[in-house]
């Protein structure tokens, strides 16, 4: 671009003013990297390998649970190649900030999941075991376990029988998955359901969820409603939808990352529209007489226009660029430090497009108003008593 050189001169005509305002769009768009790649990779689409997945639970709510005796129902239902079941736990390991998924699972519950690589040994001596368990690696590693090893999770929704909330457990596999993007997945330990059901003070022959694998995948819906209608119009009705599905509505339970996150960036976007409208204003205002000698040297209304347009748009983009930037080198490191909770290896493309949008789009809206003022200006008005 010919004119680049004299919009790079005005754009730091006034160095620390400009400096600040850099800072103030670089640290809202590394915010906004961080925060969105999060984000995505909450409601980021399930994988191939479970699309033969459905998972049925309580219409209600997932945390209400459903009658163990739906099972025989359910398997029987044309299109179910087979079902298991599941419950959620909720103990804890020695501390309350030591959280990880937890909970007991139904016979065949591994098979639902071939993508979890594990020795066949260890799982005929988690099957034999009655208070075996088995973790991910990325857990295991976490709290440095072993095969063998004795888990004491502590109850903090269902006590024993007999009062305790001790709940040791046997440490009998570790499953790995081969997919970067779930390693998270591995941050999870799973026992028997059947040793729950027995030993615990409150919840009997109750289960939190079915899983249903499915003989074709093209008949999910036509499956779905099927089993839902099983307990229509019962105190248990179910809700049966895809693991994705199911999996972004547990984690909504705990919070609306989608809603967080439109709501911190709004705030901090609208600040950010403010305090650059405001720098652009006064930029332009304070170099009137030059650009009243550039129209006197032949420059339209309309290249001034331009002119005053890219040079907002390369003030958000210079910024965004650089906070997109670091957020890409944070966002590793923040990955890496969650345990395998969230598994992002950088900022998603998805985000980068977002990004990239906003900088342009709130690069033109905060130069509008400076560009047309600057549009219309006349020599004469601009250079009267000068």
């Amino acid at each position: 671009m010919k004119y680049f050189s004299l919009i790079w001169s005005a754009l730091f005509r006034s160095k620390t003013r400009t400096l600040l305002t850099l800072l103030s769009v670089v640290a809202a768009f590394l915010l906004f990297g961080l925060l969105d790649s999060v984000r995505v990779a909450f409601n980021s689409g399930g994988s191939v390998a479970g699309a033969d997945r459905l998972v049925v639970a309580s219409r209600l709510s997932i945390t209400q649970m459903l009658p163990y005796r739906l099972l025989p129902q359910i398997e029987a239902t044309p299109g179910v190649k087979q079902a298991t079941y599941a419950a959620w736990f909720g103990g804890i390991y020695k501390d309350p900030k030591n959280f990880f998924p937890n909970f007991s699972v139904g016979p065949g519950y591994l098979e639902m999941y071939p993508e979890y690589v594990i020795d066949p040994a260890q799982v005929k001596a988690w099957e034999a075991d009655r208070t075996g368990a088995i973790v991910g690696e990325t857990l295991a590693k976490r709290f440095d376990w072993k095969i063998g090893d004795t888990i004491p999770l502590q109850a903090t929704i269902f006590p024993q029988k007999d009062g305790s909330n001790a709940w040791p457990l046997t440490l009998r596999g570790t499953f790995k998955l081969a997919d970067s993007k779930r390693k998270g997945e591995e941050n999870q330990l799973m026992f028997h359901w059947k040793y729950f059901d027995e030993a615990n003070q409150y919840v009997n022959g109750q289960v939190g969820w079915y899983m249903v694998k499915l003989d074709n995948v093209d008949h999910a819906t036509r499956v779905a409603k099927a089993v839902d209608a099983i307990s229509q119009n019962s105190e248990h009705e179910t809700k049966t939808q895809t693991e994705q599905a199911f999996n972004q509505a547990f984690a909504k339970q705990f919070a609306d990352i989608g809603l967080i996150v439109t709501a911190i960036m709004g705030a901090v976007f609208f600040t950010l529209l403010l305090l650059t409208g405001n720098t652009m204003a006064q930029a332009v205002r304070e170099r009137i007489p030059e650009l009243a000698v550039l129209k006197t040297l032949g420059f339209t209304n309309r290249t001034v226009l331009v002119l005053v347009l890219v040079e907002s748009v390369l003030l958000i983009v210079l910024g965004g660029m650089i906070g997109m930037g670091l957020a890409a080198v944070i966002v590793p490191i923040v990955s890496g430090a969650s345990n395998g909770m969230i598994s992002l290896p950088s900022i998603p493309t998805q985000t980068w497009l977002v990004g990239l949008a906003l900088m342009a789009g709130i690069g033109l809206i905060v130069g509008a108003l400076p560009a047309m003022r600057a549009m219309r200006l006349k020599i004469v008005d601009a250079l009267a008593g000068r």
